[in-house]
C-alpha cells in the first residue's frame, strides 16, 4: 500500500498517522466542553450595555479621577466602581470607554462577567483580540493550560495600552479563585459590581457610585422625555424616583415612547404617587418604561434586577437577606434606626442570631447602606422597597406587618403616663410609621388584628411627639391613621377613635381651634355612642373638648362642667389617685381658678401628685403651675412665684427651654412679676417667650400673637413706671 494517506475527523475526534485510507470518527462521552460552539461574545470591543445615556449626568468627580487614570498613560491600576442595582455603573463605565477609545487612543475591551461561564468564554475572546492562537485558545479551552494566565500574557504584550472592563461582576468569587482578575502594564481595568466588602478587592480603587443629585436626575428625564414637561415637574417625577438611573430611563423612556394618548411629566408623577390606591402598580409602570437588548431583561427592570443579589445570597446560604429586604419593605426609605432591628420580635421573620449575617449580606450585595450616627441608621433605596414589597408573598405579608409594628411599639416610650423628654428623638421613626400604616393598609391579606397593632402603634407615636412639642408632626401621624383606619376598619373603631382624639389635641395646640372644636364634638359624640356615657374613652373626649370651651370660646363653666364629669368619672373607675384622675384634677383647679379659690384645694392636689408620681413628674409640674395660676386669681401674688418658678425649672429640665409647657410657664412667670411691681423682669420674660414661641410656633400663631399683646403691655407699664420715677426725681 504505496498510496497516500487521507484522514478526516469530526466534532472532537483527532486524526492519526495510518497507512492506507482510514476514516475515524471518535464518540467522547467523559464531558461536555467548557465552552461550546457559539459561546464567545459577539464582539469584545462594544459595551454589552442594553440602553446608553444620552448624556452622562453628574458623576463629575468620578469622571475626572478615571479620565486622568486614562490621559496619564495610567497602567498597573484596577478601578472598582459599586452600588445599587440600576444606579449607573454600567453608564459610567460606557462613558470612561468611549473616552477611552475615541479620545485616548486605547484599545477597548468589554466583558461581561454575570457569571463563571460568561467571564471565562469574554476573557478568551479578549485573549484572542490580543494576539492568541487558535491552538493556544484551543488548549486553554480544553484545559491544558491555564486560561487566565493566558489572557493576562497577552495583555501584558499588548503593542497598545488598553481598557478593560469587566461588568456586572457581582460575584467577586469568581475572578478570584481563577485568579482573573489582576493588574497589568498594558492598561487599566475598570470593574462594576453590586459587592461593596472591599476585602473582594484588594490593591483596588473603589469608588461608590449612588444616586443622581436633583438637577441632573431631572435633566435625565428632559433629556428622553424633553416634550413632556418642565424641568421642574421633571424633578418632582424625579425625588418620586429616588434618583435613581434605572427608574429615570425607564419613566424617561415610557414617557417617550407613547403613541396613544400620551402622558405628560405631571401626569406620570401623579400615577406615581396615587400608585395602588389608583390601580396602578409604580413598579409596572416603570417597568413598562423598559428598552432592553440581549435575552436576560432582569437587569433592566426594577421588578427583578434586585433579585439577582437576592438569588446570590440565597445561593451562599443566606435566605433570611431576603426575609430582612422584605421586612425593610415594610418601612421608608428614609435613614431607619439600626437598633430597631435588635428587638426580641423580629423572631417572627428570621431569627435574632441571623439578623447579622443577613444584613451583612444586603450591605455587601450594596441593597442598603450604613449611615453614621448617632443613631447608625440604615438607608434602602424606596424603588427598591417598593419592587420588595410587590414581590412580597401574600402568606407572608401579614407576619411581616405584625412584626414591622411590634418592633417600632418597642422603641416609644409608655405614653400611659406623661413622660419626659425622650432620648433618641422620636422624629426618625415618624416616615417609618406612615409607610407601616400605608403598606397595612395597601396590601392585601392584612387581618384586623394586626391593622389595630399597626394603628396602636401609630397612636403611640402620635401621642409621644404631642407631649414631646412636636405637634405639626403629631398631627400629620394622626390624619394619615385617621384616614387609612376609617378606610380600612371603620370610623368607630376603638383604635381609630382614640387617634381622632389625639388629632383634636394637636388641632388645638397649633392655634386651629375649629377644627379641633369639631373634632372633640364628633368623638365626644361618637364614644358616648359606641362606649357610653361614663366610660374611660369618652371622658377623655370630655377632657379634650374642655380646653377649647375655656380659652377659645370663654365657655368656662362649660369646661368646668366637662372636667368634673371626667373627674368623678375617673374616680369611680380608676380611684382618686390614679394619675388619670390627677391630670382631670388639674384641669379642674385651672378652670374654676378665682377670687374664691380655696389655696387648700390645690395643695391638697399637689401632695397627692407627689405622693403618687413624684415631685418631678409632668402631672406634678402641671399641678404646680396650675396652682400658681389658682393663687393669682385669688390675688396672692407673692405665694404663687414660688410655685411658678418650680415649674418653669421642673419643665425646662424636662422638656427643654423651648418647649411650650416650658414657654407656657414662663409667661405666668413674666405676669406674676408684672403684678408684684418686678416690671422690668416681666419684659425680659415676656420678651424671651414672644421670641420662642414665634420661633417654634410661627409668628401668626395665636399662642405667639397673644405673647407679643402681653409683652407690648409690659413693655408700656415699664415706661410708665419709668416716666413716674423721673417726675418724682424731678
Amino acid at each position: 500500500m504505496n498510496g497516500s494517506t487521507e484522514g478526516r475527523a469530526e466534532d472532537n475526534g483527532r486524526v492519526y498517522q495510518s497507512r492506507g485510507d482510514q476514516h475515524i470518527t471518535e464518540h467522547h462521552h467523559h464531558g461536555s466542553p467548557d465552552f461550546p460552539r457559539g459561546s464567545a461574545p459577539d464582539s469584545v470591543r462594544q459595551p454589552a450595555v442594553g440602553r446608553a445615556p444620552v448624556v452622562l449626568r453628574d458623576r463629575l468627580e468620578l469622571m475626572t479621577r478615571l479620565r486622568t487614570a486614562l490621559e496619564d498613560a495610567g497602567a498597573d491600576q484596577v478601578f472598582v466602581l459599586h452600588g445599587l442595582g440600576g444606579c449607573g455603573k454600567t453608564a459610567v463605565a460606557s462613558e470612561v470607554f468611549r473616552i477611552a477609545t475615541a479620545e485616548g487612543g486605547r484599545v477597548g475591551l468589554w466583558v461581561n462577567a454575570p457569571d463563571l461561564a460568561s467571564l471565562r468564554a469574554g476573557m478568551l475572546a479578549v485573549a484572542a483580540d490580543r494576539g492568541a492562537s487558535e491552538g493556544e485558545l484551543t488548549a486553554a479551552r480544553n484545559g491544558l493550560r491555564a486560561a487566565a494566565d493566558l489572557v493576562w500574557e497577552r495583555l501584558d504584550r499588548s503593542g497598545q495600552p488598553w481598557l478593560l472592563v469587566i461588568d456586572n461582576a457581582d460575584d467577586p468569587a469568581i475572578l478570584r479563585e481563577g485568579n482573573w482578575l489582576r493588574t497589568s502594564p498594558g492598561g487599566i481595568t475598570l470593574v462594576t459590581t453590586r459587592q461593596v466588602a472591599s476585602h473582594w478587592w484588594p490593591g483596588a480603587t473603589l469608588h461608590h457610585v449612588g444616586v443622581l443629585p436633583r438637577e441632573d436626575a431631572a435633566q435625565v428625564l428632559c433629556d428622553l422625555a424633553p416634550e413632556s414637561g418642565t424641568p421642574e415637574e421633571a424633578a418632582e417625577v424625579a425625588d418620586r424616583l429616588g434618583r435613581l438611573p434605572l427608574a429615570l430611563t425607564l419613566a424617561g423612556g415610557y414617557l417617550a415612547h407613547q403613541v396613544i394618548s400620551p402622558w405628560s411629566m405631571a401626569e406620570y408623577g401623579r400615577a406615581l404617587e396615587r400608585g395602588n390606591e389608583n390601580e396602578v402598580d409604580p413598579i409596572e409602570l416603570l417597568d413598562r418604561g423598559a428598552a432592553y437588548s440581549g435575552a436576560d431583561p432582569s437587569r433592566h427592570l426594577t421588578s427583578t434586577t434586585w433579585e439577582l443579589s437576592l438569588d446570590a445570597l440565597h445561593a451562599q446560604g443566606l435566605p433570611q437577606a431576603t426575609a430582612l429586604v422584605r421586612l425593610l419593605g415594610c418601612w421608608s426609605h428614609d435613614p431607619l434606626p439600626l437598633h430597631l432591628l435588635t428587638g426580641p420580635g423580629i423572631d417572627a421573620v428570621l431569627p435574632r442570631e441571623r439578623v447579622e449575617l443577613a444584613l451583612r449580606g444586603l450591605l455587601d450585595h450594596s441593597l442598603t447602606r450604613l449611615l453614621p450616627g448617632p443613631p447608625r441608621c440604615l438607608r434602602t433605596h424606596g424603588v427598591l422597597l417598593e419592587s420588595i414589597a410587590r414581590g412580597t408573598p401574600a402568606d407572608e405579608r401579614d407576619a411581616l406587618v405584625s412584626t414591622a409594628a411590634e418592633l417600632l411599639m418597642a422603641v416609644m416610650p409608655d405614653v400611659s403616663r406623661p413622660w419626659a423628654r425622650q432620648d433618641p428623638p422620636l422624629t426618625p421613626y415618624v416616615p417609618h410609621a406612615l409607610a407601616l400604616l400605608r403598606r397595612a393598609t395597601q396590601w392585601a391579606g392584612i387581618g384586623r388584628a394586626t391593622l389595630t397593632h399597626v394603628l396602636e402603634c401609630t397612636l403611640r407615636l402620635a401621642v409621644a411627639l404631642h407631649r414631646a412639642g412636636d405637634y405639626a408632626s403629631a398631627l400629620s401621624v394622626a390624619q394619615d391613621a385617621v384616614a387609612r383606619g376609617t378606610h380600612a376598619l371603620e370610623a368607630n373603631h376603638p383604635a381609630v377613635i382614640a387617634i381622632r382624639q389625639r388629632a383634636g389635641r394637636s388641632l388645638y395646640r397649633l392655634g386651629r381651634y375649629e377644627e379641633a372644636e369639631a373634632a372633640h364634638r364628633l368623638a365626644l359624640a361618637d364614644c358616648t355612642a359606641v362606649f357610653g356615657a361614663n366610660a374611660v374613652e369618652t371622658l377623655e373626649s370630655c377632657m379634650g373638648l374642655s380646653s377649647v370651651l375655656a380659652w377659645v370660646l370663654d365657655q368656662k363653666d362649660a369646661a368646668a362642667a366637662l372636667v368634673r364629669r371626667a373627674v368623678e368619672g375617673r374616680t369611680a373607675a380608676l380611684g382618686a389617685a390614679h394619675p388619670s384622675t390627677l391630670v382631670a384634677r388639674t384641669y379642674l383647679l385651672e378652670f374654676t381658678a378665682g377670687p374664691e379659690t380655696d389655696p387648700a384645694v390645690g395643695t391638697a392636689l399637689l401632695s397627692d401628685c407627689h405622693r403618687v408620681v413624684g415631685p418631678g413628674h409632668p402631672i406634678s409640674l402641671d399641678a404646680e403651675l396650675n396652682l400658681g395660676f389658682a393663687l393669682i386669681a385669688a390675688g396672692r401674688q407673692a405665694r404663687a412665684l414660688p410655685h411658678i418658678r418650680n415649674a418653669v425649672a421642673g419643665f425646662g429640665h424636662a422638656y427643654g427651654l423651648d418647649h411650650p409647657k416650658t414657654l407656657a410657664a414662663r409667661s405666668l412667670e413674666s405676669r406674676v412679676l408684672g403684678e408684684l411691681g418686678r416690671v422690668e423682669e416681666a419684659v425680659a420674660h415676656a420678651q424671651l417667650v414672644a421670641d420662642a414661641r414665634a420661633h417654634v410656633l410661627g409668628a401668626e400663631h395665636p399662642w405667639t400673637l397673644w405673647s407679643l399683646e402681653r409683652l407690648a403691655e409690659w413693655q408700656h407699664a415699664r415706661d410708665v413706671q419709668v416716666s413716674g420715677d423721673a417726675s418724682q426725681a424731678e
